[in-house]
């Protein structure tokens, strides 16, 4: 009895967060300001992605120029139109230009050719996919539900690309470009040229995982907005799960959307007090104060070099439904431009740290080095990056952390464009991490992009995906028409890495079928099927307009190969992909999917999807750990589940993070169980501890809370809900809504 209360007292202790002086509205209201001082600040005339400024600063100097100079002005302003938005000036501007162009014998590249039947083809989009815009809209490859009610943008363009490969035939992207605009007339592929046709067996899907529906337009989540990131997690601990949606235009407003538990959402932004939090290309939550409230990180800068010397925001979570951004207090006030961001807790202290990987541009003299924020305990951090060894420099773009040789320690692998790659090894007792990606066989690929850690096999080892990236404008689709097509291309491909327990890791990409080129900028892993395999989302594209590719898809079969199943399951928008968030949205089980839609380009935007899982008749159980030692967040906790099956007793393991490096799922475990017909066995490794926590005979089909050091399992009613309810039958938008 007395070891019970004395367990109690310890439990309670570490469950109580430190005492911290309560952030006010004036915190979030400097940062707003500062945020908006920067945003007024920009200069055009070195950052590329402003353009609609561009396009107000070059339209006004054409007066002031030569006549060589004012045609070679109109010609970017032209361009910047297209970038922009303003697509019919654009056309315009190209169009006039034409007669100087042949005159002078002026050569572009891309060709007017391209640019006009890009700029067609995007007007196309814009009529029919944005301004009409339907569930069906851009998604390859495109049926008859996405074909354009308004063919005069695509019909068009057909003729620009023609002549583009008739000149070129070994252009593919203009190949590919062609073949999408015959999709979008529904001419596809029996109109298109024999020569230039793009098989569609090419892109059939291996296995049918049936159709995941987009609803975001009957829950108004369909925002329409540039690249970005989301979370989907439960901010205010009430068993559903909210959405954190971020743009990253400094311009625009951070969004919260707060699960009602109905099967609706309503937006909370200004009620959570998070008015003038802007901008964002990632966001990153945890709940760093151990108070039982998830708070998150917003990234900005990413991309922009020395123009995108920005702060991040810690914005927490107050637990009364709103926030406060507490940057400057808590010690985390600084300006780099930053792409990713990662929490875990590097000193097994109970206290999560956070990792930022910031961008350096190779041959630049402006270095921004990575950072380590240590966490005091207090709501305060202190930078202990070069401490630590992990001041590194480079276009970092992805950071993931896990136990990767299952010592106890969590580990950190940082992911460049344009550099080698890292894998700190955690030596524990306040030592430096050491970086050991030569030995352990992960340095490539050269440029990368997004990574994680996951454990795609279950055998009990975290292995490790890294995707490549070829930042090349002029070639990006064409890279992704030549994989399919089974053509030599330079670009980087993406690499799985099987963890062989002794500290090194094997590239299995090509026997595991994802030795592909994919342009992965947002991404998540998911088991869509709940059969206990982990399969991947991967969100694709480029700052260019010519980088029109499909999101793709693929299904764990076994641990044994990746299957492509991107048209099945209708996941491959050609919009560009970024923040990608996976959890149960509607409590019934199995996982659903939230994709930030739109590009870097200010006219490049789009509506974001929410992809519903249909479900698949499989068991499952869902986990919501809570440290009392260990951070309350339980990031960096391992769970080993034994299952019966008709076969026999299968292991699944699952590590608490929120997924990949770009998009943050929700922390609680959602896990498949297949077709299992009991859980033997729960076993939990919680970060710092070498015991293990262990629960026997556990029922199906429901959610539990785990606590560190109780002896049972916690049961958490949770409400199955049917997501928007108001769609009719065949699930048009509620008449509200249009």
């Amino acid at each position: 009895m007395l070891y019970s209360l004395l367990s109690l007292v310890v439990s309670l202790a570490a469950c109580t967060a430190p005492e911290q002086a309560r952030p006010s509205a004036a915190d979030t209201q400097r940062m707003a300001e500062r945020l908006q001082q920067i945003a007024h600040n920009q200069n055009p005339v070195s950052n590329i992605y402003l353009n609609d400024l561009r396009v107000e600063h070059f339209s006004s100097r054409q007066d002031l120029l030569s006549p060589l100079a004012r045609m070679r002005a109109r010609i970017l302003l032209a361009r910047e139109r297209l970038r922009a938005g303003q697509t019919q000036a654009s056309i315009d501007e190209f169009q006039q230009l034409r007669p100087e162009l042949e005159k002078r014998q002026v050569r572009m590249e891309p060709s007017l050719d391209m640019l006009l039947g890009l700029a067609y083809l995007r007007l196309g989009e814009q009529v029919n996919c944005l301004e009409g815009h339907t569930t069906a809209s851009c998604l390859f490859p495109i049926g008859p539900d996405g074909v354009h009610a308004d063919p005069r943008g695509s019909r068009t363009a057909l003729d620009y690309l023609a002549t583009v490969l008739e000149q070129n035939p070994d252009d593919l992207t203009a190949r590919w470009l062609l073949n999408i605009a015959y999709m979008t007339l529904g001419e596809y592929p029996d109109q298109v040229p024999p020569q230039w046709l793009i098989e569609p067996s090419l892109f059939a899907s291996e296995y049918d995982i049936g159709h995941f529906p987009d609803i975001a337009p009957f829950l108004q989540l369909d925002l329409v907005s540039l690249a970005g990131g989301s979370i989907m997690d439960d901010f205010d601990n009430d068993g559903f799960l909210d959405l954190m949606i971020s743009s990253w235009d400094l311009d625009e407003q951070l969004r919260y959307f707060r699960n009602q538990g109905d099967g609706t959402f309503s937006e909370r932004t200004q009620e959570a007090g998070l008015t003038g939090i802007t901008g964002g290309l990632q966001l990153v939550h945890a709940d760093f104060d151990n108070d039982s409230y998830l708070d998150f990180l917003a990234v900005r800068g990413a991309w922009q070099g020395i123009d995108g010397q920005h702060p991040n925001s810690l914005v927490r979570n107050q637990g009364d439904g709103t926030f406060a951004d507490v940057t400057e207090a808590a010690g985390l006030l600084s300006f780099h431009p930053t792409q990713t961001a990662a929490w875990a807790d590097v000193d097994s202290d109970g206290r999560l740290d956070l990792f930022v990987g910031n961008e350096t541009f190779p041959g630049l003299n402006d270095v921004h080095p990575g950072e380590l924020f240590h966490n005091q305990g207090d709501g305060t951090f202190v930078e202990k990056a070069a401490a630590l060894g992990l001041a590194v420099e480079g276009f970092v773009k992805g950071a993931t952390w896990g136990d990767f040789d299952n010592d106890g320690q969590i580990d950190l692998y940082v992911s460049r464009l344009m550099g080698d790659n890292f894998l700190f090894r955690n030596q524990g007792a306040g030592r430096p991490l050491a970086d050991v990606a030569g030995r352990a066989g992960v340095k490539r690929p050269h440029e990368s992009f997004p990574t994680w850690f996951w454990d795609f096999d279950n055998d009990g080892w975290l292995d490790l995906f890294a995707s490549g990236y070829h930042y090349n404008p002029d070639l990006n689709a064409g890279d992704v028409a030549a994989d399919y097509l089974g053509v030599p291309t330079d670009a980087e491909r993406a690499r799985l890495f099987r963890n062989r327990g002794n500290g090194t890791f094997a590239d299995v990409s090509q026997i595991h079928h994802l030795h592909k080129v994919l342009y992965t900028m947002g991404c998540n892993y998911v088991d869509l099927d709940n059969d206990g395999w982990l399969d991947l989302y991967v969100g694709t594209g480029a700052p260019s307009l010519r980088s029109v590719m499909p999101n793709r898809m693929f299904r764990n079969a076994g641990g044994q190969v990746f299957q492509d199943i991107t048209a099945s399951g209708g996941f491959g928008h050609l919009q560009k992909g970024h923040g990608v968030a996976v959890g149960d949205l509607d409590n019934d089980g199995d996982q659903d999917i939230y994709a930030v839609i739109g590009g870097a380009y200010t006219g490049d935007t789009f509506q974001n999807v929410l992809f519903e899982n249909p479900g698949h008749g499989n068991r499952w159980i869902t986990l919501l750990l809570e440290g009392t030692r260990a951070n309350r967040s339980a990031i960096g906790a391992r769970v080993e589940l034994q299952v019966e099956t008709a076969a026999g007793t299968r292991s699944i393991h699952r590590m608490v993070s929120s997924g990949a490096s770009f998009g943050a799922s929700s922390l609680q475990q959602e896990i498949g169980l297949g077709q299992a017909t009991a859980i033997r066995e729960i076993a939990v490794l919680w970060p710092g501890e070498d015991a293990v926590q262990r629960f026997a005979d556990v029922p199906l089909d429901q959610a539990y809370r785990v606590r560190q050091g109780e002896a049972a399992l916690i049961p958490l009613v949770r409400k199955s809900v049917s997501l928007a309810p108001e769609r009719d039958a065949q699930g048009h938008h509620s008449p509200a809504h249009n």
